[in-house]
């Protein structure tokens, strides 16, 4: 069963129908910990603010089974803020304490005019450590953005891709049972999928 995390802030329903596409029905929407618990796999998506997320997986106790089942060796995937959440600290509204799972920080755009942020839209990738995400996905494909955040991960050997803009941000991470994106792979069409199909068959 992949436990898809419900802390009211994310796209929880789009990455359910993904998985199911791509042959995955056991994919459960919860907040309950048992079936964190219980879970083969864990999905921790999200859409908003740092500082909110935090406080709804607190208020939810879901801190510490998350947790547990990341240091029992559960692969584990974050997307977008799912993936913000992983880190340290965030400077996103202030300093906000993250999950401190990869060290490194979350930090505001600062870019030139002709930028828009939030970051939004289609950007391709570029591969760096090899990560099983995207076995079968050729680099330079594109995937769907949307975040005014990007992460800065202290060790840059966890970096498994890069996209450009205004210069080359974290794309996704993976270390050990540990993999994020900061792209929606359930809005990036037959590579998105790819890459949740791949996540959904690790072993």
């Amino acid at each position: 069963m992949i436990a898809i995390i419900d802390y009211d802030m994310g796209n929880l329903r789009s990455v359910q129908k993904a998985l199911e596409k791509v042959g995955h029905a056991e994919a459960v929407i919860t907040s309950d910990p048992n079936d964190i618990d219980r879970a083969d796999k864990l999905i921790l998506p999200g859409v908003g603010a740092f500082s909110d997320a935090m406080k709804g997986l607190a208020s939810r106790e879901l801190i510490g089974p998350i947790k547990e089942g990341i240091a029992a060796g559960k692969p584990t995937l974050g997307i977008c803020l799912g993936m913000q959440l992983f880190f340290d600290v965030s400077h996103e509204d202030g300093e906000h304490e993250g999950l401190g799972l990869v060290a490194g920080s979350v930090e505001r755009f600062d870019l030139p005019r002709s930028f828009k942020v939030p970051h939004m839209g289609w950007n391709s990738l570029d591969y760096h450590t090899p990560s099983p995400l995207f076995a079968g996905v050729p680099e330079g494909e594109f995937f769907y953005f949307v975040h005014g955040f990007y992460c800065r991960p202290n060790n840059e050997s966890i970096v498994a891709a890069t996209t450009d803009y205004g210069g080359p941000i974290c794309a996704s991470i993976v270390k050990d049972n540990l993999f994020a994106t900061q792209f929606h792979p359930e809005k990036s069409q037959w590579v998105g999928l790819a890459v949740l199909k791949n996540f959904a068959e690790l072993p």
